[in-house]
């Protein structure tokens, strides 16, 4: 509701402080008080945005919904200014404001501040410094905000990356350990029968680890599916009961019905249920243990990768660095995201490639960002380029895609600050400013250049 204000009130206001009578007796004339209940809504998301309001008592909180429930994300106490300053650019109230306790607030129109300084430049001059002081502090928050949610993607994208390795060895060793519970059986088994040392050594032979060959394309379902077929019926004329259960485990080992005929000549038939059950187990263990090392192998990758990326182990002072080192461990922490929508990498890096002095963590800032925005731009198969090369001194990193591109009345204002063409809540618009503040630390530049089909960004750094 309205209410009378004096000029002892409005002293109250730090940016109001100290000024001349005759200044205060404008602002009254000019601008109007007006009251609010605990609780009560002062501003309502998408109105536009009329008002400088100075809180003489109690409070305002404008909350709004980024990222899920209401958060507060502007806070003014008693003696604080809020709302529109001279020559600021706000026109929509983005929140919902409501009053902290019984509240007081002055409130003056954007119309009267072209009148104002005129009245009085000096008080223009400090509402500008507040204005400056606020910019920076939203600028410091949305770039805090968006290293969070950066370290989230990636935090999920890491857990997800970790879980399909860890599962595989927890699926490893149970069926090892079902087994090795197994093995005991089948070895008194076999020994009751009584084989000849010859047939042993023979057995043991087609038993032992062979070493990796070439890779080499593998049968199709159906070749796989009747070569199942045969070594079942030919287990199952050795007199092998269970033929079909074994024939995939041995087929998996490299063993087809040519390689255990001549070990099967040297059985007796009584024996022979035994000993290939137990040769199926000595190759599917073999097989077991090579996914847990493949498996491991895969985590400890992965948490190079982290230990380079954070940069842990170093301090933060510029040092000689590899960039191609550094795209590597940035795009491995991308690794779910480039098989769950299938896009395609090429690593085009030139050889001998120079070092650059740099910090490691900023820089890795600025690859994840130009990542993460390519990928969000790509559809599902899309093609993500990284490139190195060397020229005139410098280092050039290129991220491209061959996504839509970008409009070129965007392109323009791709590095202003605040600037996004994402949905609310989903861009703070500081990504790309950030990372070319990083690039100019550095003594480069970061360029961008888009067409239908071709987006790349560019960064070049000078050689150490």
């Amino acid at each position: 509701m309205p209410a009378p204000f004096a000029a002892a009130d409005l002293q109250t206001i730090a940016a109001f402080a100290d000024l001349p009578a005759e200044t205060l007796a404008w602002l009254l004339a000019h601008g109007e008080g007006r009251t609010y209940a605990p609780g009560e809504t002062v501003l309502q998301a998408g109105d536009d945005a009329e008002y400088m309001m100075a809180v003489l008592r109690g409070g305002l909180e404008i909350f709004t919904e980024r990222h899920g429930p209401a958060e507060p994300v502007v806070r003014a106490g008693a003696g604080q200014v809020s709302g529109v300053l001279p020559y600021s650019r706000l026109r929509k109230i983005v929140g919902h404001g409501v009053a902290v306790g019984d509240t007081a607030l002055y409130l003056l129109h954007r119309r009267e501040f072209p009148a104002l300084e005129q009245a009085s430049p000096e008080l223009v001059q400090r509402l500008v410094g507040v204005m400056s002081d606020r910019v920076r502090e939203e600028a410091r928050n949305q770039e805090r905000d968006g290293k969070l949610r950066a370290l989230g993607k990636l935090s999920a994208g890491l857990a997800h990356e970790l879980n399909n390795p860890a599962a595989a060895i927890a699926r490893a060793a149970a069926t090892l350990a079902a087994r090795l519970g197994a093995e005991p059986a089948l070895l008194t088994a076999l020994a009751c029968e009584c084989p000849a040392p010859e047939a042993l050594r023979a057995l043991a032979a087609l038993a032992a680890p062979r070493p990796p060959g070439p890779a080499a394309a593998g049968p199709s379902v159906l070749d796989r599916a009747d070569r199942e077929d045969e070594l079942a019926d030919w287990l199952d004329a050795q007199g092998v009961p269970d033929g079909y259960a074994l024939a995939g485990g041995l087929l998996a080992g490299g063993l087809a019905a040519p390689d255990l005929e001549a070990v099967a000549a040297l059985l007796p038939l009584t024996a022979r249920p035994a000993a290939f059950a137990w040769l199926e187990g000595q190759l599917l263990t073999q097989g077991l243990l090579r996914d847990v090392q493949e498996a491991s192998g895969r985590i400890s990758a992965l948490v190079e990768n982290v230990k380079t990326y954070s940069h842990m182990d170093r301090g933060t002072d510029f040092a000689r660095l590899d960039v191609a080192a550094g795209l590597e461990s940035t795009i491995g922490l991308f690794g779910h995201r480039l098989r769950d929508r299938k896009i395609q990498l090429t690593r085009d890096y030139a050889p001998s490639l120079s070092q650059v002095r740099g910090r490691v963590g900023s820089l890795n800032q600025v690859w994840t960002n130009l990542i993460d925005n390519a990928l969000d731009a790509l559809p599902g198969g899309g093609r993500l380029t990284l490139r190195t090369r060397q020229a005139d001194g410098f280092v050039q990193v290129a991220v491209a895609d061959d996504g839509p591109g970008i409009p070129a009345e965007v392109l323009p204002h791709i590095f202003e600050p605040f600037y996004t063409t994402k949905a609310a809540g989903e861009g703070t618009g500081l990504g790309l400013d950030i990372a070319q503040r990083i690039m100019r630390d550095h003594g480069g530049r970061l360029e961008v250049t888009s067409g239908p089909g071709h987006t790349e960004f560019c960064a070049w750094l000078p050689v150490a």
